[in-house]
């Protein structure tokens, strides 16, 4: 048997596993244009084929629907934010970098915090909980960096509960800033977030109890 046919049919010099992922992420990166621009509501699958150059049945062999699109994409944000975070963490940023470096990630590019946040955001029960499980990472951070700078006697309740208000604030200061502010400004959100992190925080400070 013929080489080109024992490994299976070759277009444009990709094997079918290489088509697939090609047509993932171009459905990926339409997602993140269109949504951003328009918002999930008014984008519809044809629009993402036709954006994407990607036929229809292409984006069935590929997504179940719009929102498992949109949940990918999601989960795709989600990764890259997490991977970031860990990094700068691990390199031994401190506070006031770590908030940069969460600012960067989810406005550095303002399709992103659209997506996220704001008019491109999609609502459904699959994604509220994609969401809450987003938010429990991001306050489970919070807590490790917390620990890391000698904030450990505080109770483990306490420290949970004023992290998750802490990643809930911070969100809503991003969904705010969405629809009151020129997105390509991002010096008073980036204020706005080290601001709110630092009163949160020392109410943290003031209610562990001291070392002995």
């Amino acid at each position: 048997m013929m080489g080109g046919m024992s490994e299976g049919r070759r277009i444009r010099g990709l094997d079918a596993e290489q088509r697939k992922a090609l047509r993932r992420r171009q459905l990926l990166d339409s997602a993140l244009e269109l949504f951003a621009e328009q918002g999930y509501a008014a984008t519809s699958i044809e629009q993402l084929c036709q954006h994407a150059f990607v036929g229809t049945k292409g984006f069935y062999e590929t997504f179940d629907s719009r929102e498992a699109c949109y949940l990918a994409l999601l989960a795709e944000i989600t990764e890259r934010t997490e991977a970031l975070m860990n990094a700068r963490l691990a390199e031994g940023a401190d506070e006031p970098a770590l908030v940069d470096a969460f600012a960067d990630a989810l406005v550095g590019d303002p399709r992103i915090a659209q997506v996220a946040f704001g008019h491109g955001m999609a609502v459904s029960p699959a994604l509220e909980h994609a969401r809450r499980e987003n938010r429990r990472w991001a306050a489970s951070f919070v807590i490790r960096v917390w620990q890391s700078s000698g904030l450990a006697t505080a109770p483990a309740a306490h420290l949970r509960v004023a992290a998750t208000g802490l990643v809930g604030g911070m969100f809503d200061l991003i969904a705010d800033w969405l629809v009151t502010a020129e997105p390509t400004d991002t010096g008073p959100l980036r204020s706005a977030l080290t601001g709110f992190y630092a009163v949160v925080r020392a109410g943290v400070v003031t209610a562990a109890p001291a070392r002995s």
